[in-house]
């Protein structure tokens, strides 16, 4: 299996593990303060993935990588949680969630701008239509969301896009794993007393709903959604399995009509099949990446984890 293909894969299994964060993240909401939720999940996560680094001895980061570490750490693992988690207090998860089909084209500038990639003006065309037919869906739903929301979410997939485009960036050089478990570790000291003040007096009265939600956050979207998200970035490029998360809102809406028994109505189901067919365009017009982009970096290779942890080394 050549890299561009492994990339794809990666990144929709990446992709998928995602959708499922804000049907759990408005599940959550529901018991938990969004605050005490985003440092809390941001928390459980640090833990495991100081555990993961302590375990397989990783080097420390060199300082010019500190930086790339904060973007990270800012959009994904502080940034994006923080404002879909304030966002799902008045809206719901069907409604956010074609949001996320906005992430691709953020994600594809960024590429260009932090990843030096270039695909092809149609590729453009698609990702930007894709993006739009979103965005449209939004500015058309009176009912179904607040403004105040909208923009909340609007920011946070900026930030995203960013965090994803400078993660993956970085991880040709780290490691897929690694990248997302030293933004989380370098955000501890920052998340855990502030989890700690924010915690509630009491859990009683906390719907299991609500913990499976925080677990789940907790564990698949900031730290296992990552390992196949950014090692499919890197190999596949950037900006164009990025495209896959045009895909997303699909599953998305899928949990949360049959989870949380939201509604789903037509015009989401027919906006969602619409983005598909964006998604296939990019892929066909995105300029594929050299080999010294890609080239010796399996973000998964097998020290450890039954072969899903260890970075090789890049070109030098």
């Amino acid at each position: 299996m050549n890299k561009t293909t492994s990339g794809w894969i990666c990144g929709f299994l990446g992709m998928l593990i995602f959708s499922g964060s804000l049907p759990a993240t408005r599940a959550a909401v529901a018991s938990f303060d969004p605050l005490f939720l985003t440092l809390a999940r941001a928390s459980i996560a640090s833990i495991l993935a100081l555990a993961l680094l302590l375990a397989f001895k990783e080097k420390r980061p060199a300082k010019e990588d500190i930086l790339s570490l904060v973007i990270v750490a800012s959009g994904v693992v502080i940034g994006f949680p923080l404002l879909t988690a304030f966002a799902l207090q008045t809206v719901t998860s069907a409604h956010s969630t074609v949001f996320i089909g906005l992430l691709p084209l953020a994600t594809a500038i960024f590429g260009v701008l932090r990843g030096g990639e270039s695909p092809r003006p149609v590729f453009w065309i698609f990702s930007g239509l894709g993006s739009a037919l979103v965005a449209g869906y939004a500015l058309t739903q009176g009912g179904g969301g607040s403004g105040f929301a909208d923009i909340l979410m609007f920011i946070a997939i900026i930030l995203c896009g960013l965090a994803y485009a400078e993660g993956a960036k970085l991880s040709r050089k780290l490691g897929g794993w690694q990248v997302i478990s030293w933004a989380l570790v370098l955000s501890l000291p920052l998340m855990a007393p502030l989890t700690i003040y924010t915690m509630p007096a009491s859990f009683v009265g906390i719907e299991q709903s609500a913990w499976i939600g925080l677990a789940y956050i907790s564990l698949f979207s900031m730290l296992i959604g990552f390992i196949f998200w950014y090692r499919g970035l890197a190999q596949g490029g950037i900006a164009a399995v990025g495209q896959l998360q045009l895909l997303q809102p699909f599953f998305g809406l899928v949990l949360a009509a049959s989870l949380l028994e939201e509604t789903v109505s037509w015009s989401m189901v027919t906006v969602t099949g619409a983005v598909v067919l964006c998604v296939a365009g990019a892929k066909r017009f995105a300029k594929r990446q050299d080999a010294k982009s890609t080239s010796k970096t399996d973000l998964l290779s097998p020290t450890s984890l039954s072969n899903n942890l260890a970075p090789t080394q890049p070109d030098k």
